[in-house]
């Protein structure tokens, strides 16, 4: 464990993509199995430990530190672990060492629940503060270190010397210790054999456009275009034995989906965009949202907004990996392969015809409020299925935000190295006389305007609640945002899609923002 806290301190004080890979491929070549297994795990957030939450620990730390001490502590640094790991008191006695991960994680698992708090006293008794941080941050997951899995993944390839797409290829098939992949990794075995039709692929990303420059090195006869729809990315993976549908992030969300999964025949592994509606016309995804985040979808869910996969690419037919073919290839073996099977929940994404940029953005625009889209992706005919988001394959050109006069109600400390400042802001315009919240927004600004919005909330704030401020509602922000729908978790009645700040209005008083009138205009228009 000390190793690992030492790669912790380290990879945060690590500015440089390089250093950081650096850092982590020096650790993975000279640690034991299965100690960097479970690092690997934590890095990449595919680790996860029972017993030890948020709540366990709050009351742990304030048996040893005064109650008011530790929340006036809390609310001024903003994370708990960094918190706790600052203001444990640690103990007088001889310090014993501190165990290996692997032991550490043994003990936490065939501790009883009864002593698991004295347990976890005793390591935390053992460690400094840097230490401490680690071992609570390993617990709970969520590093926030400046390292993406794909980061972490990228240094597996650095130390070892095989393709970071080989390594994507086989990720989701192994869980930690990952004593296999490193095997493989170290020259020692074959590269591990996973399922292909049982577990989830890495998806193909693409990159925003760039209108003033990507156009003019793209021939258009090279790329095809499809709508892109709103709704969420999924990824179907299916034999006669298994029925299994992945979000974007790998995660399982069949159960939440019978409708789907029940219909899914024959072997393949499909990309698509997941979306509700009758006969494969898409509702506005502020109906899909009634079917997320449920374990299991009620009847009158399923009746009112049946679900469907308009689907984009193949990775899999039946037993053969496609993916290192064209992507016209592919295309053509998907457009076989659904003739030849019945299928009643997958729907083909329809291929766009334009003969140049231009006449692509007078059909973007054309279609945008009609059709309901987010607006056009663009792809390279001769792509293969790349895991992550290779340069100059793919592109989203994502339709024309919309924008609105918001004031500021509430500011949010934020996490990570946004924990000591007031980064995550909710919104409100006007109905009538009253302010009501429609969003939060919590990305568009620079480093120097979060500064300053940072220093206004301080200066500004009337009541505090824990890392919550509410403020004078007197700042006034215009929002960007993809589109607007009615909700019924928000007292305003509306609730706007990805809003973001889009500029800071110091010169505009607050009783000129905008009315809940200008956002149901909006949905109107849009339905």
């Amino acid at each position: 464990m000390k190793r690992f806290s030492q790669l912790l301190t380290t990879l945060i004080l690590k500015n440089s993509r390089n250093d950081k890979i650096s850092v982590m491929s020096e650790y993975f070549k000279n640690s034991p199995d299965p100690d960097r297994g479970y690092a690997l795990g934590a890095l990449t957030g595919t680790l996860s430990i029972s017993g030890i939450k948020p709540n366990f620990l709050r009351t742990l730390v304030k048996e040893r530190v005064n109650q008011e001490l530790f929340n006036m502590s809390y609310d001024y640094v903003g994370d708990l672990a960094e918190t706790i790991s600052l203001i444990w008191p640690g103990s007088t006695n001889n310090k014993e060492q501190l165990p290996s991960i692997t032991k550490f994680i043994f003990n936490l698992k065939e501790t009883p629940k009864a002593r698991l708090p004295a347990l976890v006293s005793d390591f935390l008794d053992n460690a400094d503060s840097d230490e401490r941080w680690a071992m609570i941050k390993f617990s709970t997951g969520g590093l926030r270190v400046g390292v993406s899995a794909r980061l972490a993944k990228t240094a597996l390839s650095s130390y070892s010397g095989q393709r970071l797409e080989e390594i994507e290829k086989i990720w989701h098939g192994i869980a930690p210790p990952y004593v296999s992949l490193f095997e493989w990794l170290d020259g020692k075995s074959n590269i591990p054999k996973i399922q292909h039709t049982k577990t989830f692929h890495p998806m193909m990303l693409a990159h925003p456009i760039n209108i003033e420059q990507d156009f003019e090195r793209l021939d258009p006869n090279n790329y095809q275009a499809e709508w892109k729809w709103d709704g969420i990315r999924v990824q179907a993976v299916f034999d006669d034995s298994n029925k299994r549908l992945f979000s974007r992030t790998g995660d399982d969300i069949s159960r939440a989906f019978p409708d789907i999964v029940s219909e899914l025949n024959g072997r393949a592994v499909l990309d698509g965009e997941l979306l509700v509606g009758k006969n494969f016309t898409a509702l506005p995804f502020n109906k899909l949202q009634q079917r997320l985040n449920r374990k299991s979808p009620a009847k009158v869910h399923l009746d009112a907004y049946p679900a469907f996969i308009r689907v984009y690419d193949m990775l899999f037919c039946n037993n053969e990996d496609i993916r290192d073919l064209p992507l016209q290839s592919r295309r053509q073996k998907l457009e076989g392969w659904l003739g030849r099977t019945r299928n009643s929940r997958l729907d083909i994404s329809e291929i766009l015809s334009f003969d140049s940029w231009d006449s692509l953005a007078e059909l973007r625009t054309e279609k945008a409020e009609t059709l309901g889209h987010e607006g056009v992706m663009i792809k390279n005919l001769q792509s293969k299925y790349s895991a992550g988001r290779p340069k100059g394959l793919w592109f989203k050109w994502k339709r024309d935000p919309k924008y609105v006069d918001g004031v500021m109600m509430y500011a949010q400390r934020g996490h990570g190295r946004r924990s000591s400042f007031y980064s995550d802001y909710t919104f409100g315009i006007w109905r009538g006389n009253e302010l009501v919240p429609v969003g939060k927004a919590y990305s568009g600004f620079t480093d120097e305007e979060l500064l300053a919005l940072d220093k206004w909330v301080r200066a500004n704030t009337l009541n505090r609640f824990g890392p919550v401020r509410e403020v004078k509602k007197e700042l006034v922000v215009e929002l960007a945002f993809d589109s607007a729908h009615e909700s019924i978790r928000h007292k305003s009645g509306v609730a706007l899609r990805f809003p973001r700040v889009h500029r800071i209005r110091w010169d505009k008083p607050a009783q000129e923002a905008d009315t809940i009138e200008t956002i149901q205009s909006i949905i109107k228009h849009a339905n």
